[in-house]
């Protein structure tokens, strides 16, 4: 058991110095484009806010597990034990809404002028600003519900059970407050998961339909260099594969730990390293120089 310890404390570290660093860094960059230009394009606005959503994650989920899994356990007392899972709650809920909106963006702004988007696609930029700050306070309102059952909880003397969290311990008074809880979570982000999937799957579409215009040129000037089509869908089905797969996969994970009275040690570590991956690393995907944000930006730009 003393080599695993090992194995998650470094996890936990990496994840969370890298994840910092890594949205920190992306932060501050576009606040000092803010502040030279006096104006953010949508594209950058909306990553600006998945990188704060992010670091959000990782600060308040991240950095608690990584105290914990170096010894530090229960430090947190009950106010700020709730704090930190309404902030946790907020921040991944966002992350997952401001991801789902980037995705929609890009395949509007990317779209052939024939099709459905052409009509939205010049008019999606002045509501970018105003959807974003819905679903901040939509999912705040939501993690509310949780934060006011927990404080309802430690006050009642009807307590069925407790869910221990490594770093701090909360009180759970039935279990039909933690499904409805459950439902009202889960429910706008499944929906969200699979706008962003359908959204994504348009754009290699409307990517390969392009392609497969222009290929005969390429293949008149006899080039064999991988096009920047075939770059931009191959990072889109990254991120798509990257971002269903860990949250797919935590949302299990978070489903257990809910239902389950008495969730094992690994159950316990696993769900934080899995939940942490896109947080942590979902930056170099979103950043990369083949990404089809590049050319958005382009677009932005006209």
């Amino acid at each position: 058991m003393d080599f695993w310890n090992l194995i998650f404390q470094i996890i936990f570290l990496s994840q969370t110095i890298i994840g910092i660093q890594g949205n920190m860094s992306f932060i501050f960059y576009y606040l000092l484009l803010y502040y030279r230009k006096h104006i953010l394009k949508p594209t950058d606005l909306i990553l600006l806010h998945i990188m704060a959503a992010n670091a959000l994650i990782i600060l308040s989920f991240g950095v608690p597990h990584t105290m914990s899994a170096f010894g530090l356990k229960q430090f947190f007392k009950d106010f700020t034990c709730i704090f930190l899972i309404y902030i946790q709650g907020i921040s991944r809920s966002v992350s997952i809404g401001t991801t789902c909106v980037l995705s929609v963006y890009q395949v509007m702004k990317i779209s052939p002028r024939e099709s459905c988007w052409e009509d939205y696609k010049h008019r999606a930029a002045k509501y970018i600003g105003s959807s974003i700050s819905i679903l901040w306070v939509f999912f705040m309102l939501i993690n509310f519900i949780s934060i006011m059952h927990s404080f309802i909880s430690m006050n009642s003397k009807n307590v069925t059970r407790k869910r221990d969290y490594g770093y701090c311990t909360i009180f759970v008074r039935n279990e039909i407050s933690d499904l409805l809880y459950a439902v009202l979570v889960v429910c706008p982000e499944v929906f969200l998961s699979v706008l962003f999937a359908w959204s994504s799957m348009s754009m290699i579409i409307i990517l390969y339909r392009h392609k497969q215009r222009v290929q005969h040129i390429r293949s008149t000037h006899g080039s064999n260099r991988t096009s920047p089509d075939s770059r931009a869908t191959q990072n889109i089905l990254l991120l798509v594969s990257t971002f269903l797969v860990f949250y797919t996969l935590s949302s299990i994970l978070r489903g257990c730990i809910v239902l389950f009275h008495n969730h094992s040690w690994w159950l316990a570590n696993i769900n934080p390293a899995i939940s942490l991956c896109f947080p942590s690393f979902g930056h170099f995907v979103l950043m990369s120089p083949f990404s089809i944000l590049s050319k958005l930006r382009d677009l932005d730009q006209k």
